[in-house]
């Protein structure tokens, strides 16, 4: 058997013709395959409004200062989550809260959030950003109706989750939450390198959001204060350098168009590993399985068995408020005693389109030989 790493990218040769001909094109950024891509990805969640950008990271920072957060925002989140999902809060001078994950789901935990702000005077948070981890849909309409109790926007991550669904919405329609982002890192379900993008339905957010991604400078000359000519354009807010090229854009559009194909094979394999390891969990109806996470009594010697046969694993997350970081901050071990029991049981295993059925079957074998 050759390495079997946790996640990889799958590229084919339609993939690379489709990049060659970028290259070979007048555009390798600013062109029109940009949008293009937009297009298609915002039909393909069923959003109105889609903005790509550099990487998921400049996805997230894009959506805070879309909705105005600054000094005084208090914003909460999960720990369980790559802590781009926290700093993006951070980037704009905000201060995020963490609350505990509903130990059965790995999900930012509704309750937990629930009494953070029933404790707290009305007014001191003003947003929440739930995390589909590993590929499970958080329940958005119970969100949205938690949010609109208590004056909340909702920037749903979505990285881990495009395809994924529940039983009247999917993942970055934008139906409940003002703004849904992704990533297009290697490892995710369409791999353009890096990139990210922005769902929303709500025109105002988009156009700003379109407007932050090109350093804040205004591409529509009816909505510039001034107007001198043909060659003129206008700053009229400190935005960023955060676009996709073309190059990046192409080959997300071509991955795109066997996403489908590629989320019914994460699924396939997340049921294979349910049928044959007794400690894994049960398949889960609109999950869209970036990730296939176990839980081990003896993880890290687990871990390192498998590694010892070529099979490399991962641990996903170390919870953010551990991170010395956030600990400065006031964050102490034992504030949220689910996260930390799971972070310290929690593997997760090979799981992309292109593991074979023999592959996993070796894993499956690997695992099921180890004793402790």
């Amino acid at each position: 058997m050759t390495r079997i790493p946790y996640g990889r990218q799958h590229i084919t040769e339609e993939d690379i013709q489709a990049v060659g001909e970028i290259l070979r094109s007048d555009f390798l950024t600013q062109g029109p395959t940009v949008a293009a891509f937009e297009e298609a990805f915002a039909a393909y969640v069923g959003a109105k409004y889609a903005v790509a950008c550099s990487n998921g990271t400049a996805a997230l920072h894009l959506c805070t200062m879309a909705l105005g957060v600054g000094p005084g925002t208090n914003v909460i989140t999960t720990p369980i989550t790559f802590v781009a999902s926290a700093n993006c809060v951070k980037y704009c001078g905000g201060d995020v809260t963490f609350a505990d994950i509903d130990r059965d789901t790995y999900l930012l935990d509704i309750r937990e959030v629930r009494k953070l702000l029933e404790a707290a005077p009305k007014g001191t948070y003003s947003g929440v950003i739930p995390v589909d981890f590993a590929g499970r849909p958080v329940n958005l309409p119970e969100w949205r109706e938690l949010a609109d109790e208590h004056g909340l926007w909702i920037i749903e991550d979505a990285c881990h989750a495009p395809g994924g669904f529940g039983p009247t919405w999917r993942c970055g329609d934008g139906q409940y939450a003002d703004l849904a982002i992704f990533s297009f890192h290697p490892v995710k379900h369409i791999a353009c390198g890096e990139g990210g993008m922005v769902t929303t339905n709500d025109p105002a957010l988009y156009e700003r959001l379109r407007n932050l991604r090109t350093h804040g400078i205004q591409q529509v000359p009816e909505k510039r204060i001034h107007n001198h000519g043909i060659w003129y354009y206008e700053m009229q807010e400190l935005g960023y350098n955060y676009r996709l090229t073309d190059m990046q854009a192409a080959l997300g559009l071509s991955q795109l168009r066997r996403a489908e194909d590629g989320l019914r094979r994460r699924v396939d394999i997340a049921r294979r590993y349910a049928d044959a390891l007794p400690f894994a969990p049960s398949p889960v109806v609109g999950h869209a399985y970036h990730l296939f996470v176990i839980e081990h009594d003896h993880r890290d010697a687990l871990m390192q068995y498998l590694r010892g046969h070529d099979i490399f694993t991962q641990v996903h997350y170390i919870p953010a408020h551990l991170m010395p970081y956030y600990a400065d901050q006031g964050n102490r071990p034992g504030d949220f005693p689910n996260a930390e029991d799971y972070y310290s049981r929690c593997l997760s295993l090979p799981m992309y389109p292109s593991l074979t059925d023999e592959q996993q079957q070796f894993v499956i074998d690997t695992i099921l030989s180890f004793k402790p």
